[in-house]
């Protein structure tokens, strides 16, 4: 058997690693491996542990001071010792995470093929989001394999005239492992999210989510968000907005002191995926920052309004399942207003980010390419 190592170190690479994981250990001649990074402790876990998974291996360190540079520091070298000694055959590294840079270098420079699991995102601005998409253009430079969600992705792939491995479409495995959650309809963990539900089923009303945690929002333009969610919450008396905080405390601080004391706004800690995912199926609207619920939404037919000026998941934008609001007051109240007016509702059969089916298409191109076979396969791009 081939081991290939999944290398994961936060909850989004965790999710989307887990069908392939799946995947993989039906194949006759795959198998695979789960390292955990720890970049994010306990999350990972709770995520692998939905999906009836764990890791074969976690690397642990203390961090002091939460920058990149000690983080690197930290991993590349316990990475390079579980490669030598593992030896995988191929290491699959998922996105545009530090863990996923350090795994494709700390492979590259083993010579073992990398293969980059949601390969071609870009928003061509390396400061917005930062630092994911200078890390996601750095990883696509060593890889072996570059598994495209999309064919707009693909086509951001081919235009950069990489030197490596072919460009495979797949879909994104975030869409398999949504369907596959969403089908088990696991009762809600969280007792706010359980007293939400409880009152949206005495009284009525519709749910909100919302979720803002990227670095560039934090601050100002955070505030204005979170304004336009009381504003949005005053004005329609019918809804119930639930917030999953972020763990920073300055963050959570920064929240508390807006909406804390909303009575038609919820402030709970960060969601179990399987939470999440019934928050989604649920949800009337959906408010942002987040890449992989732009991803998942559509599968469900709730309408996402993106809290950044731009984003490397234009295909919602264009499929008119998500729109791009950036974190302006006036923006977002606007059109989060005309989405709870009409009650607009997207196919559920229109997700862009694929089908479900995602897993399989990977599994084989990485048999593919560990046998030496894969072909390169690039569709044309969304008009």
């Amino acid at each position: 058997m081939d081991e290939v190592l999944l290398l994961v170190g936060t909850r989004p690479e965790a999710v989307k690693a887990a069908p392939v994981a799946l995947c993989l250990a039906e194949h006759p001649h795959l198998t695979p491996a789960i390292v955990h990074s720890g970049q994010h402790v306990a999350v990972v876990e709770q995520a692998l542990a939905s999906f009836g998974l764990r890791p074969d291996e976690a690397l642990c360190y203390r961090r002091e001071t939460g920058g990149q540079a000690e983080l690197f520091a930290h991993l590349l070298p316990a990475l390079d010792e579980v490669l030598a000694r593992r030896r995988p055959r191929a290491v699959l590294v998922q996105g545009d995470t530090a863990t996923a840079l350090a795994g494709a270098l700390a492979a590259f420079w083993r010579r073992i093929p990398v293969v980059h699991l949601e390969a071609g995102l870009r928003t061509g601005d390396l400061t917005a989001p930062f630092p994911e998409e200078a890390n996601r253009q750095l990883v696509a430079r060593v890889a072996a394999l570059h598994l495209a969600p999309t064919a707009d992705a693909a086509a951001a792939l081919s235009g950069e005239h990489l030197c490596g491995g072919p460009v495979v479409v797949t879909g994104n495995t975030v869409v398999d492992a949504a369907l596959r959650i969403a089908a088990l309809e696991t009762p809600a963990a969280s007792p706010d999210l359980v007293a939400v539900e409880h009152d949206l089923e005495t009284h009525g009303g519709r749910l909100v989510l919302v979720t803002a945690h990227r670095r560039e929002s934090w601050g100002a333009p955070l505030n204005e968000v979170l304004g336009a969610v009381a504003t949005l919450a005053e004005s329609h008396p019918d809804i119930r907005v639930l917030l999953p905080t972020h763990p920073n405390p300055s963050v959570r601080a920064q929240v508390a002191a807006v909406l804390g004391d909303n009575p038609r706004v919820t402030l709970t800690d960060p969601l179990s995926y399987p939470d999440l995912v019934r928050v989604l199926r649920r949800a009337a609207l959906v408010l942002t920052d987040s890449g992989g619920i732009q991803e998942e939404a559509p599968s469900f037919g709730v309408p996402v309004l993106v809290l950044r000026e731009v984003t490397e998941r234009m295909e919602a934008v264009h499929a008119g399942c998500a729109w791009l609001v950036g974190t302006d007051r006036a923006r977002i109240l606007l059109a989060a207003d005309e989405m709870l007016r009409t009650r607009l509702r997207i196919p559920v059969n229109s997700n862009p980010f694929g089908d479900g089916n995602a897993a399989n298409r990977v599994c084989a191109a990485i048999a593919e390419l560990l046998a030496g076979t894969t072909t390169p396969v690039v569709l044309e791009p969304a008009s």
